[in-house]
């Protein structure tokens, strides 16, 4: 792969998991009744809708810029986690007749995160002062 061709790798797996997020954010910060509903179900209405809404507001533009990407990565990764999680537990892969479309979306997320994550995952670890090697 030339060096091109993993820029423009990266940056997709960037925007895939940016714009999955930041449109989604709509929902939760204006308080749409799917939005409503799955955070009653889950007992987590208003407080979780606006708390995972605001991660992931600050996940998405962590990833978007270069020198944040695997801390962006990172807490995506954990909130797709969750998200899986939920709908596998809670809510269900369908949401309300959406097809799967919810669960779909935090796949990507998670999926396209978990690869940014192994990509930038030096910058991780340099950030996490007790996993550096002591000499």
């Amino acid at each position: 792969m030339t060096y091109t061709q993993f820029n423009i790798l990266v940056w997709s797996l960037r925007l895939l998991a940016a714009i999955i997020m930041l449109q989604t954010l709509f929902f939760k910060f204006t308080a749409a009744p799917e939005s409503v509903y799955i955070f009653t179900k889950l007992g987590m209405e208003p407080w979780g809708r606006i708390g995972i809404g605001s991660l992931e507001l600050a996940a998405a533009i962590l990833i978007i810029i270069p020198r944040t990407t695997g801390i962006g990565a990172l807490l995506a990764v954990g909130l797709m986690a969750g998200a899986i999680f939920f709908h596998l537990t809670k809510l269900g892969i369908e949401v309300q007749g959406d097809g799967g479309q919810l669960f779909i979306l935090a796949t990507l997320v998670f999926t396209s995160s978990a690869v940014l994550l192994f990509i930038f995952r030096k910058e991780v670890i340099n950030l996490i002062p007790f996993l550096h090697q002591q000499n």
